[in-house]
């Protein structure tokens, strides 16, 4: 499955998976990545941190260019810090690295995005109430099962991608009155019935 390159989606590649796969180190950048830049003590009370923890695991973070310093933010002592990509790209060759603490920085990884992923729609369906309707009715939870061949699978997973990404274009600045950030999340495995 071969997708477009784009500048803004980083492709993990052994060095950087060791650098990012950390639980707390996934959650700094995610809260960077969709909460905008903030401070190392802003972080650690959003995460349920030590600021200590945070500003170590953000450092990590800096040192493999995932995150960077906010240049147009803080003052004297203040650091702010903001994510450089908007996206992250796996690369499913890192799980039959030669290397095996590659192949374990993967798989903790994908175990850390399918928490994190359950983890986002818990938090929809313990808040869905304090949302007004139109967004309440809009939401999705549905699940499909079908009988596909590996090339069926990923011909329909890059069509849902390509589908999603031709939104961006239609995407209203940020700020624009009634508009959200949307989470939209994909999965796709085989499974026995047996």
């Amino acid at each position: 499955m071969s997708e477009p390159q784009n500048p803004q989606v980083r492709e993990l590649d052994a060095r950087s998976l060791r650098g990012l796969a950390h639980p707390l180190r996934m959650q700094l950048l995610d809260a960077l990545r969709f909460g905008g830049p903030a401070t190392a003590s802003q972080l650690a009370d959003k995460l349920g941190e030590s600021s200590g923890a945070t500003s170590y695991h953000l450092r990590q973070l800096a040192e493999y260019g995932f995150v960077e310093d906010d240049p147009e933010r803080g003052k004297g002592r203040e650091r702010w810090w903001r994510a450089v990509h908007r996206g992250l790209r796996f690369n499913r060759d890192l799980l039959k690295d030669s290397d095996p603490v590659v192949r374990g920085a993967a798989d903790l990884y994908l175990h850390e995005v399918a928490t994190s992923q359950t983890r986002d729609l818990s938090t929809w369906l313990g808040n869905r109430d304090a949302w007004p309707d139109e967004w309440r009715d809009v939401g999705d939870m549905s699940s499909f099962t079908l009988r596909l061949s590996p090339e069926l699978t990923g011909e329909l997973v890059e069509k849902m991608h390509a589908l999603v990404e031709s939104y961006r274009d239609r995407a209203p600045a940020e700020g624009t009155p009634g508009t959200e950030q949307v989470r939209f999340h994909t999965h796709a495995f085989p499974t026995r019935t047996d």
